[in-house]
């Protein structure tokens, strides 16, 4: 008798554990779901194996941190367990989980497939009322709403520029809404043998789906610049994670111009490398006064097909020059006068009226301009700016080595 009670099948055993199951390709594509897991959330199992992914069954804010910090930290360890989320049923309902992932490989190290648990988790009383603390706030409190998407959009871009020496650099990053994240991002981070690199980007869309690329675009940049650091395939390492993100209705793309600096020899300023994905083009703004833009033509935007190409220029940015990157925000924001287009051409005329200048001084100038336009700047705004300061005696000069972020 109690040999018949224990003679159950594997397929049983896993079809109607008391858990969910949830097995997965590396890019979140359901293959495989036990019946406990559909019951829980009154889905047929063909509408879920191969054609929705891991994340779609996940809030909004779940999916958020699903894609910022659970996949990635599964993809670095092959582990993730006991992480409180959040499945949404077919009819709405949302039903707490504890999660665990495991990665498994083949023979030779390769990973397969994602093998995912799923424990209930709605008996957990402390869980449900910190659930229901974070859903009051998020529903019924419109200043924490704003305070919440301030402080995301902080996370995905430097709090400061950190000091490169024989360098000015600044920064500014202008919030066309405080309810709703942007996509735009930028940075300047060192790299080995005394190198620097750095990037602006602005990601299509805003809100989390934004946000969740923002940081997969931010922190991808660094990591392909630490081991490799040469521009185009800094943005083709890019280019490839995002088209592994890619879903066919919601394709993540972004434009990104990435650059490396090179110090020269007896600190007489940098060599640039810069690479340019779709990014609308540098500004550089010389010693001389002049003022031109550095096109990188050819560059395609990052993330629309796997074999993307990208094409770099090289510059010296010699002691009095300024380098600056920005988003589109400031080209298509709207003049109060006519109500056109700012444009290209204002830009570049904008230029040549501050140069030469320094990294703070043109951060200034422009910051100041982005106010000048009011509610017709209605799209997020970085600026990027770096110089190389002048010798003594050449002219007014900050302290090289400087930088500053508003």
């Amino acid at each position: 008798m109690l040999s018949a009670l224990l003679d159950d099948s594997v397929e049983d055993l896993y079809e109607n554990a008391p858990c969910g199951y949830l097995s997965t390709l590396m890019d979140g594509r359901i293959v495989k779901v036990n019946g406990t897991l559909l019951k829980w959330l009154g889905h047929r199992r063909e509408d879920l194996v191969g054609h929705r992914h891991f994340s779609d069954l996940l809030t909004i804010g779940g999916r958020l941190y699903h894609e910022t910090h659970y996949a990635p930290l599964l993809r670095m360890q092959g582990e993730v367990s006991g992480v409180a989320l959040e499945l949404k049923a077919a009819d709405g309902t949302r039903l707490p989980v504890l999660v665990t992932s495991t990665v498994k490989r083949d023979e030779d190290g390769e990973p397969l497939l994602i093998r995912t648990t799923l424990l209930d988790a709605r008996d957990r009383r402390t869980y449900e009322r910190e659930l229901l603390r974070a859903r009051q706030e998020a529903e019924h409190d419109r200043e924490r709403l704003q305070r919440l998407a301030t402080t995301l959009q902080r996370t995905l871009i430097p709090p400061a520029i950190e000091p490169v020496p024989g360098m000015e650099a600044a920064a500014h990053y202008h919030f066309a809404s405080t309810d709703e994240v942007g996509g735009d991002f930028y940075d300047l981070f060192p790299l080995a043998a005394g190198g620097w690199g750095f990037f602006m980007g602005d990601v299509r869309g805003k809100g989390a789906d934004a946000a969740v690329v923002t940081s997969l675009a931010r922190y991808t940049l660094r990591a392909a610049a630490v081991s490799d650091p040469v521009p185009a395939r800094v943005l083709a390492n890019l280019n490839t994670a995002l088209n592994q993100q890619a879903q066919e209705d919601e394709p993540p793309f972004c434009t990104v111009i990435f650059g490396l600096l090179t110090p020269q020899e007896n600190h007489s300023g940098f060599h640039v490398a810069l690479a340019g994905g779709g990014h609308p083009p540098a500004v550089l703004l010389r010693t001389d006064g002049s003022a031109d833009y550095l096109p990188t033509p050819g560059g395609q935007l990052v993330g629309v097909v796997p074999d993307a190409q990208f094409t770099t220029v090289a510059l010296d940015l010699r002691p009095g020059d300024t380098l600056l990157l920005y988003t589109d925000g400031l080209t298509e924001a709207r003049t109060r006068n006519r109500g056109e287009r700012y444009g290209d051409e204002a830009l570049l005329d904008f230029a040549r009226s501050l140069a030469p200048t320094t990294a703070p001084g043109a951060i200034g100038a422009l910051a100041a301009l982005l106010d000048s336009f009011g509610e017709g700047l209605d799209d997020d705004t970085a600026l990027l700016a770096m110089s190389v300061p002048r010798a003594s005696g050449e002219g007014p000069e900050r302290a090289a080595g400087t930088s500053s972020a508003s």
